[in-house]
């Protein structure tokens, strides 16, 4: 769960143990480094059928729908946090929006399942392959897939269960 907490925001994780026919329930807490990732487009329209069905697969939704830009966040929205952490939009100095070479942006994923969704719904929807779903060798649980969205930004969907 995602909290705004003063000036911060912060993950808190429930995590429940079940040991010797008892539970008991911790909370781990850690501040996110990133507060919302915003990529640029060349057509506002055509991120749109990209990327609905893509953030979908691993339950986001569109929360935001403005003149200029689209943001994203969870499903359902915290009631204490920021309600989107990615935005799409034109650039603001009206010139061309370009790619990062270089650049990557990976979002999570709840299981295996998302992550090949995620990939069927990106190249379905406009966008390229740049790595098959499959275990990538940074560990053990890293599964992940690669893409570029149509206007070249490149995107990871990255389960570690």
């Amino acid at each position: 769960m995602l909290f705004l907490l003063g000036n911060q925001m912060r993950r808190i994780e429930a995590i429940i143990n079940l040991a010797d026919d008892t539970a008991s329930l911790n909370f781990q807490e850690e501040t996110l480094m990133l507060l919302y990732v915003t990529l640029g487009t060349n057509d506002l329209e055509r991120s749109k059928r990209f990327y609905d069905p893509v953030m979908a697969a691993l339950g986001f939704a569109r929360h935001v729908t403005v003149e200029d830009e689209i943001g994203y966040g969870p499903v359902p929205v915290p009631a204490s946090a920021r309600n989107c952490f990615v935005w799409i939009t034109l650039p603001y100095m009206k010139l061309p929006a370009t790619w990062g070479n270089g650049t990557l942006v990976a979002l999570p994923a709840a299981s295996h399942e998302a992550v090949q969704v995620f990939h069927a719904a990106a190249v379905a929807n406009g966008g390229f392959d740049e790595g098959a779903p499959g275990l990538r060798p940074y560990h053990a649980k890293f599964y992940s897939c690669y893409v570029r969205d149509p206007d070249g930004n490149k995107l990871s969907a990255v389960c570690e269960v």
